[in-house]
Formats: C-alpha cells, sequence, structure tokens
C-alpha cells in the first residue's frame, strides 16, 4: 500500500484551543445529528461512523475489566514486542521525561501493555481508566490513537473533541501501528499521549519514525533467530541425503539443500512430526530441530494438489486464508495486499488479468507489472491456490469469503477501489 506522511491533528500555526473549540461544535452537531460547521478529517469521521453504527456510546464508552498479575505478563510475552520495548521507551525519552506526556504500548487488541512517563500525568490518565492492562481498542473508548491506529493500520493523531467518548476531550495522543516484519500482521501500537494542550504537530511524525525503527529492529531479532537456526540445521542438511529446507516455526526457511531458493512456506494449522501436505512443495516429511523444523519433499508423491475449499476471512484486523486440501486444513496471516487480491479473485470467480486486476486494486490498468509480480509472491507463498492466465482460484474449489457485518469495517486500511466499493452496503 502506498505510504504517505502522518498528518497532524493541528496543523502547524494552528491555534489549539480555537481549533479545539470548533471541534467540539463539530462533535456536538455530528451526534445529535444537526449540520456541522467543517468536516471532520477522514480518518475521524470513518471511526465514528464505524462506532455509531455499533452502537458505542460517546458518554461512556465499554466497560472491560482491565488484566494485571500473570495474565499481563503472559500478553506482554506473546505480544512479541517485549525484546523491543526497551528500545521504544529509549527513543521517545525526550519526549516523555520531564514532559506532560506518557508512552503506552498496546498489544494488537489494545490492550495496555507498558506505560511509562512523569507521575502526575500517570495519575491523569488513571482517572482515565488508561492504565496497564485497560483495553483501549476502538469499539472499547472509541476513537483514539492506539485503537483507531490498529483498525486503520495508519499512524493517527487524535486531538481533542475528535475523541469519541466525551471524557477523553481533554487529551491528545498520537499512535502508530507495529507491524511484524515476518508475515505482515499488526502486532500493536506505540502512542504517546497527554494533556491536550500539549499537542504538537510534529508528534505524530516522530511516533511513526519510532514504529518503522521497532520494525526494523525486529527485522534484526528475527535474522539473527534464523542465523541460529542456520547453525544448527547446516550439518544436519549436509547429510540429510536429498533435498531438504530447515524453516523456523513461521515457515522463514534459514537453509535449503537441494532444492530452489524459497523465503518461506505456508504452514499447516498444526505442525506436527511426520508427513504434511505443504502448499509450495506437496507431500513432505517433517522433523523437529531447535529453533524450527526440517523439512524433506517426499520424492515423486502422487497427492493431488488442487484445494477443496478456500475461505478468505476478512472480520478481524489480521485476514486469514484456510484451504482445505487432500491432505488437510492449513492457514496462513495475509498481507493487506494479498488480502485485496484474494478479495477480487474470490468475487471475481471467472478470473481477472493483471491489467483487470490492476484497475481493481489500484484504478489503473498501466501497473499491471505491479500486480504480476505481487501474483508471483503471492503463489510461491501458497502454491496451487490461485491460478494464472487469468489469475483465478480452482473452479472446483468452494470459495467462502467471510467479511465484517459492518461494511465499513472491510480492510479499513485499503484504498483498493474494489474495496472502498465493497465498503459500500449495498456493494456487499
Amino acid at each position: 500500500m502506498t505510504q504517505t506522511m502522518p498528518e497532524p491533528a493541528v496543523a502547524a500555526g494552528e491555534d489549539p484551543r480555537r481549533y479545539a473549540q470548533l471541534l467540539s461544535n463539530v462533535y456536538d452537531a455530528i451526534m445529535t445529528g444537526a449540520r456541522p460547521p467543517a468536516r471532520p478529517r477522514d480518518i475521524i469521521a470513518d471511526s465514528w461512523r464505524r462506532l455509531q453504527r455499533s452502537g458505542i456510546n460517546p458518554d461512556f464508552g465499554v466497560t472491560v475489566r482491565p488484566v494485571a498479575g500473570d495474565e499481563l505478563e503472559d500478553l506482554r510475552h506473546s505480544s512479541g514486542l517485549a525484546e523491543v520495548y526497551d528500545g521504544i521507551s529509549h527513543a521517545l525519552e525526550s519526549i516523555t521525561a520531564d514532559t506532560e506526556n506518557i508512552l503506552v504500548v498496546a498489544d494488537r487488541s489494545g490492550r495496555v501493555l507498558w506505560r511509562a512517563g512523569p507521575t502526575p500525568v500517570l495519575a491523569h490518565a488513571d482517572r482515565l481508566g488508561f492504565i496497564l492492562g485497560a483495553n483501549w481498542s476502538e469499539t472499547t473508548v472509541g476513537t483514539n490513537a492506539i485503537g483507531t491506529a490498529l483498525v486503520s493500520r495508519r499512524s493517527v493523531q487524535i486531538f481533542s473533541a475528535e475523541h469519541y467518548v466525551r471524557t477523553h476531550h481533554a487529551w491528545t495522543c498520537a499512535g502508530a501501528p507495529v507491524r511484524d516484519p515476518r508475515d505482515g500482521r499488526v502486532l500493536g501500537a506505540i502512542d504517546v499521549s497527554g494533556p491536550a494542550r500539549t499537542v504538537h504537530p510534529t508528534t505524530i511524525a516522530l511516533v511513526d519514525a519510532v514504529a518503522k525503527l521497532t520494525e526494523s529492529q525486529l527485522r534484526e531479532v528475527h535474522r539473527k533467530s534464523l542465523d541460529r537456526l542456520r547453525t544448527v540445521a547446516s550439518p544436519v542438511l549436509a547429510k540429510s541425503g536429498g533435498p531438504a529446507l530447515a524453516i523456523d516455526a513461521h515457515g522463514w526457511v534459514a537453509a535449503v539443500e537441494g532444492i530452489a531458493p524459497q523465503n518461506r512456506l505456508a504452514l499447516p494449522d498444526q505442525m506436527e512430526a511426520g508427513q504434511a501436505w505443504l502448499p509450495a512443495l506437496g507431500l513432505c516429511v517433517c522433523e523437529p530441530i531447535p529453533g524450527g523444523w526440517l523439512v524433506r519433499p517426499v520424492r515423486d508423491a502422487a497427492t493431488p494438489t488442487a484445494p477443496t475449499a478456500v475461505e478468505v476471512d476478512l472480520r478481524g484486523s489480521q485476514p486469514q486464508l484456510t484451504v482445505a486440501g487432500p491432505c488437510g486444513n492449513w492457514t496462513t496471516t495475509l498481507t493487506p495486499r494479498h488480502a485485496e487480491i484474494l478479495f477480487v479473485l474470490a468475487t471475481h470467480r471467472d478470473g481477472c488479468t493483471a491489467r483487470q486486476l490492476a484497475e481493481h486494486l489500484f484504478g489503473d490498468a498501466s501497473r499491471a507489472v505491479t500486480v504480476r509480480a505481487e501474483l508471483l509472491r503471492l503463489r510461491r507463498h501458497l502454491g496451487a491456490v490461485v491460478l494464472g492466465q487469468p489469475y483465478r482460484f480452482d473452479p472446483n474449489a468452494i470459495v467462502a469469503v467471510q467479511v465484517p457485518t459492518d461494511p465499513s469495517h472491510l480492510l479499513p486500511g485499503s484504498t483498493a477501489p474494489a474495496v472502498v466499493q465493497a465498503r459500500i452496503p449495498t456493494g456487499l
């Protein structure tokens, strides 16, 4: 997706007090069904529409029990962010030390995992329920930098009455999603919050930059783990006596012997020792090794590879593909672009040419080369799930698309024309 600079909530040179009053008037008008004196920013308007359709109370939000103790520690450990939190804290120390701002890091569901900042501001946050273990998702506390960044998959700054819940209007926050470099999934969000008077147009750019730096650190952590796996696997592969690969638990390839190089394999729902059918390789024998798996393709396996059923699930924040085939089921998390492509193909069962897909994805048929390159990556990862000439699902497979009950929640970060059109209620 096209990367753009994050938009500050208050433009440089704008009087925050005057703008806060205008936002308050806009908020009151929209919440009562009157004509607003100005339009809210697009990302705010989209969020408010989602919340109004969901019936979220703008006075109180939704009460969700915070987690604590061992449960909080478990969430920290499973978030994928524990190894990089110190780096995040250090990078934003200048904006939280001796200021009126606090740093908050949340997981992919919006749970507050860590907080840091001056005691008076933390106490202010406590009164809002902005505490460790609290759920700060959009569907719990309305429009806010953590929840809205997680839904939109974009960096966002929220100021004053842009918050959906009235009790948060005295607050400002800037949040950015952090993606797992291994598969593009959103792991969580980084947020800097404080009283509304602390709003500054550069804060969102800084938070966005730290999120990108964090993703680079995660990429380095992953590289080191693959290096360790490669060290373990290399002597095993040398003695394997045939084609083999060493992969980590997520399917990333650390080492290869006698097989065309690949970056990653889609794995079954439950990876177990023994035989398994992998989309890119067919029937394989899988053996656990420290840090991952040793995978040996079964030579001359006459196992059919065509899927019998395909489900594209776009209901959650992490789109997923589940495939049923002759050797069982497997599920993989989709990148945003691959989710868009599979959505289009699922709604065009006769298939699409590269130019047609470019029109659906970019509104520009001349970008067919970009589409072909993306399809090459997708087909290398998913094997026989998507056929070519034209690009399509196997005509004999049962294909289902699971979409959100509220059409406006469909791939909220996408700008693909096909997705934008499908968000219109009559388009689904």
